[in-house]
């Protein structure tokens, strides 16, 4: 029968899908399969790997460990003795060494260097030395690197070592041994007798392994040992040690013929070390003797003297150790004289180079981004602490370029020229006395007396050409120590020291100067100032340089060096310096060059203004200049007020700069003290209280007020009060320093100061004669950079003064005398010990500290005592008085605007400005015999004392008798004071017409001094008054006689 297809139809579709589905499963699980197989595969392949890995490294294990025995049995069979080394076995041993050397190996390569040096000891054995392989054909090659490996190895050995300790310095001399063993052949045995001949061809085995070693960085490891063992207080490298370390740094040097690229490196990394040359020349001379023998310092300065060479070297050194390659190059200067003069030019140019990159980066003060530096202050550049210990060492060194050998070679033609004959000086065989108070006209004879003989320069002469090769040369080395002075910003004092220690260098200088240009010195320098090419400001450092130098020596020579012994300059040099000085800083201020002035130009300034304010402030003191040297006659006071008054600058600084140059004398004096203040200081109103408690009555108010001020003035200065004291000798005042006996002692100073201050303000005059060193603290001196309180202490105590500076000049050892840094005092009969600085009483004076001890003991007393004292008198005056006017003034100057005028009285000048009562006047017989008395039969002495019983002061003002307040005045007197009721109608009419009640002859002449009044009784004869009035002043009787 027939058969439905339908059924058959689904089960081919079922089949169909699970045809489809069992492929699908096939495929993943044959996909699956694979990437096991790969996995597996891959597995096996690391594992392969890995087990080759391991395989290899246990069997470089194995070969290493191998090998590390067989150097072990090597080097135990060699040490037992039972076999002999030759240099085949130790090459080979080496090599298996070199092949499995790590730093654990140290020991092992340690034996091995003792093995080669060993090997090359042996005599009369060449198969035993370890340089015979070089001359094996088929192992020279190999030979030369393992030789090359095995030094390198040596090197950074070297590099980790510290010689200070016992067993690594020990291996530095081992490893050293080995770099000087085969960087030269003069200890081959190989080369004596017939290998001769073979010196050529290993000397340039050894060039090669010299260069290899450069490239590798073999300066670097010398610079490393060098710095380690040498840049400290106490140098840890032996004497053979440090022989062996400079041979080896110069052998380079010396097989490159001395090429700038190893010049470079010595330079870098050698002679940057800091004190080399100072160890080198206490620790083997025999090295300096290869440094001269082959002439290296001509070579140093001639690479540095290329600009691009001097600044690459700088840049790669920064300034620490550029200061130390400097120290080690004036070291090399001063023990080589001949090179030092030959090349004295390019010397100087490379110091100052290198100076000024320095000089770059010194700042003026403390910032985030500064660090402090022993010898630079205050640098922007990154310090190497790690040189600190040998700084000491290094500023010794840099010492030697202000030391007298270097400068009389690089000044040598300064100092040629010829100042001096040989004919002694008249006057250095007198004793020397004090001269505080010798007459300037014969101490210019004398001074003159002194120096005619030895002295053919001492004015600006001119003749010398600015462009010649020698005033280059020396403007050049001034440059260089300017230099240094602005650079070397901490040892400043100690190169201003070292220029001025040659008496004969700054004299010398000077006259120099003065035959600059066509005309001299002056001109030529005033016109420098208007330009600025580079030849100006060479001159201008030679100016800077000599002010600089010759303040510094000014204010550390004491007065007897400076007057009598006259060291370095002479009077008349003074004068002629001080008179240039005077003229470039008025045409610097007066030209307005000053205004404008910044950097060098205003560095100039203060260098030279410096200087003339030392000397000023030296005349003032003790005189050494004729009358009106200071002064300008071309500065017209009218116009430098006018411009004061239109706020002109230059006028202002003029003022605030050199103020002496203004002829106090005149109109200009009064226009400065009318000045305008800030405020107008009020009048003082004081009223007298009598024994009953009732007011006296006042005739004057100034007159009360100046009477009322004389009462505190001979109360307060009275030394019985102890308030003041008087200076031996001369009784000058100043403060007590036991002034604190009174309670409220500083206020009584600062009232004292406020009373003193007010009567100057007033312009009335008091007789308080002051100390020189207590004013110049009231100016504000002390302060100053120009002060010196040795200088101002013969104004205190001129014995004590003599007894300090005999201890500066005390040729023995100054430890003997039994001196501390303390001084001790008898106070109230107590003694009290004062300590110069802590700890001054256990502290001994020698020889390195007296100087310091000496200016020490001269603050102490004329400020540390009296500093509370002085700063209450201060606060009181400047409450009154501006400080600003005064800055005009000098200290003798002050003392007259308190105390009036020391010249001679005017007498024409008092008889115009005195005013008469009583009925006198001018033609008055007793008026007429008074001025005839004055002028004719009085002293000088007795009109001072006339004045004085008048007036209360002895000088006149300072501005004449015009100023006196109140006027001085005369009246006629017919009765006693206490029963004067003043001017009447018949008294004045009795004086006018000469009528008497009755002879006046016993009584004596009285007068008022608070209103500056005589009052002068009616005398019938002229010897009467003659003698009335001498007795009178002479037994100072004032208003308490009648």
């Amino acid at each position: 029968g027939c058969h439905s297809t339908g059924p058959r139809l689904s089960i081919e579709g079922c089949c169909s899908f699970a045809t489809q589905s069992s492929k699908s499963e096939f495929l993943d699980r044959a996909r699956q399969a694979r990437e096991e197989r790969q996995g597996s595969r891959e597995k096996e392949r690391c594992a392969t790997q890995i087990q080759a890995l391991v395989r290899r490294f246990l069997c470089r294990c194995r070969l290493q460990k191998q090998l590390r025995k067989e150097v072990d049995d090597y080097f135990q069979t060699s040490e037992s003795g039972t076999t002999k080394r030759n240099a085949l076995s130790i090459f080979k041993i080496a090599r298996k060494l070199l092949f499995v050397y790590t730093p654990e190996d140290k020991l092992r390569f340690e034996k091995l260097c003792r093995a080669i040096l060993t090997s090359m000891d042996v005599e009369n054995e060449p198969k035993v030395w370890y340089v015979s392989l070089a001359l094996s054909k088929d192992l020279t090659i190999p030979w030369i690197k393992q030789i090359k490996d095995v030094l390198w190895v040596c090197c950074q050995h070297l590099k980790k070592l510290k010689p200070d300790i016992l067993q690594d310095n020990k291996l530095v001399t081992l490893y050293l041994s080995m770099l000087v063993s085969f960087t030269d052949t003069c200890t081959w045995r190989l080369l004596r007798g017939k290998g001769e001949a073979l010196k050529p061809a290993l000397t340039r085995i050894c060039e090669n392994i010299m260069g290899h070693l450069n490239q590798k960085g073999f300066y670097s490891t010398l610079q490393i040992l060098l710095t380690c063992g040498l840049a400290r207080s106490r140098p840890s490298l032996s004497k053979g040690t440090l022989t062996a370390i400079f041979t080896l740094s110069l052998r380079p040097v010396i097989a490159a013929h001395f090429s700038d690229n190893l010049l470079r490196s010595f330079l870098l990394h050698i002679m940057s070390v800091p004190a080399i040359v100072s160890h080198l020349n206490t620790l083997t001379p025999e090295c300096m003797a290869s440094l001269q023998t082959h002439d290296m310092l001509r070579k140093f300065i001639l690479f540095l003297s290329r600009e691009e060479q001097c600044v690459d070297i700088c840049v790669c050194l920064e300034g620490s150790h550029t200061l130390c390659l400097l120290g080690n190059l004036i070291h090399l200067g001063f023990l080589d004289e001949k090179v030092l003069e030959e090349e004295a030019n390019h010397f100087v140019k490379d110091l100052t180079d290198m100076l000024s990159y320095c000089q770059r980066y010194v700042s003026q003060k403390k910032s985030n981004l500064t660090h402090w530096h022993a010898v630079l202050g205050w640098f922007s550049q990154t310090v190497d602490y790690g040189l600190n210990e040998s700084m000491p060492l290094v500023t010794k060194q840099l010492q030697y370029l202000w030391g007298t050998a270097v400068i009389r070679t690089l000044f040598s033609d300064v100092l040629s020229k010829k100042l001096e004959s040989q004919e002694p000086s008249p006057s250095a065989q007198q004793p020397s006395t004090s001269q505080n108070n010798l007459p300037v006209k014969s101490l210019f004879k004398r001074a003159f007396q002194k120096s005619a003989s030895v002295r053919n320069i001492l004015k600006p002469v001119g003749g010398r050409r600015v462009d010649s090769a020698e005033v280059q040369k020396v403007c050049s080395i001034c440059v260089l120590y300017q230099t240094a002075l602005s650079t070397l910003t901490q040892i400043r004092l100690q190169i201003l020291t070292g220029l001025t220690h040659l008496d004969e260098l700054l004299p010398k200088l000077w006259a120099f100067i003065c035959e600059l240009g066509p005309q001299g010195g002056l001109k030529l320098f005033t016109e420098c100032l208007n330009n600025d090419t580079e030849e100006s400001k060479r001159l201008l450092a030679m100016l800077v340089l000599f002010c600089d130098c010759s303040r510094h020596l000014i204010t550390i020579l004491d007065d007897i060096e400076v007057y009598e012994e006259q060291t370095s300059f002479k009077i008349e040099e003074l004068l002629t310096i001080s008179s240039f000085l005077n003229t470039f800083v008025y045409k610097m201020i007066w030209d307005g060059i000053l205004e404008n002035a910044k950097g060098e130009k205003l560095e100039l300034f203060h260098s030279v203004h410096g200087w003339l304010m030392v000397l000023y402030e030296r005349d003032c003191r003790r005189k050494f200049t004729p009358e009106e040297h200071w002064l300008r006659r071309d500065l017209k006071p009218s116009l430098l007020f006018q411009e004061l008054e239109k706020g002109k600058r230059r006028a202002q600084l003029l003022l605030q700069y050199i103020p002496h140059v203004i002829p106090h004398k005149n109109d200009g004096y009064d226009q400065l003290r009318r000045l305008p203040s800030n405020s107008i200081k009020g009048v003082i109103r004081v009223k007298f209280v009598n024994d009953l408690g009732v007011d006296e009555a006042g005739i004057d108010q100034d007159g009360v007020f100046k009477e009322f001020l004389e009462e505190i003035i001979k109360k307060v200065f009275n030394p019985a009060l102890n308030l003041f004291k008087t200076t031996s000798g001369n009784e000058r005042l100043y403060p007590s320093p036991t002034s604190y006996i009174h309670e409220n002692h500083l206020q009584l100073f600062e009232f004292v100061g406020k009373m003193l201050g007010k009567a100057m303000y007033e312009g009335i005059v008091v007789d308080v004669p002051f100390a020189s060193f207590f004013l110049s603290q009231v100016l504000g001196h002390h302060h100053s950079s120009f002060y010196s309180s040795i200088d101002e202490l013969p104004s205190l105590d001129s014995e004590f003064y003599k007894n300090l500076t005999s201890i500066k000049r005390y040729d023995g050892d100054v430890g003997d005398l039994g001196l501390t840094l303390s001084y001790d005092e008898d106070v109230m009969g107590q003694l009290v010990c004062h300590e110069l600085i802590p700890g001054g009483k256990t502290m001994a004076v020698i020889n390195e500290n007296k100087i310091s001890y000496i200016h020490l003991m001269a603050h102490f007393r004329m400020h540390t005592q009296i500093k509370e004292q002085t700063g209450a008198f201060i606060r009181g005056f400047r409450s009154i008085i501006n400080p600003e006017w005064l800055h005009v003034f000098s200290t003798p100057e002050v003392q007259r605007l308190v105390s009036g005028d020391n010249a001679e009285i005017d007498l024409d000048d008092l008889k115009k400005h005195t005013v008469y009562y009583g009925g006198f006047h001018s033609s008055h017989r007793v008026v007429i015999w008074l001025w005839d008395i004055l002028s004719s039969d009085f002293t000088s002495e007795e009109r001072a004392m006339f004045l004085k019983f008048v007036t209360s002061c002895s000088r006149p003002p300072l501005l004449g008798f015009a100023y006196l307040k109140p006027p001085f005045s005369i009246r006629c007197v017919e009765v006693s004071d206490d029963q004067d009721t003043g001017d009447t109608l018949g008294s004045v009419l009795r004086g006018f017409f000469t009528i008497r009640k009755k002879e006046p002859g016993g009584r004596l002449p009285t007068s008022s001094t608070c209103f500056n009044l005589l009052k002068l009784p009616n005398y019938s004869k002229k010897s009467i008054l003659r003698d009335k009035l001498r007795y009178a002043i002479s037994m100072n009787t004032g208003f308490e006689l009648s």
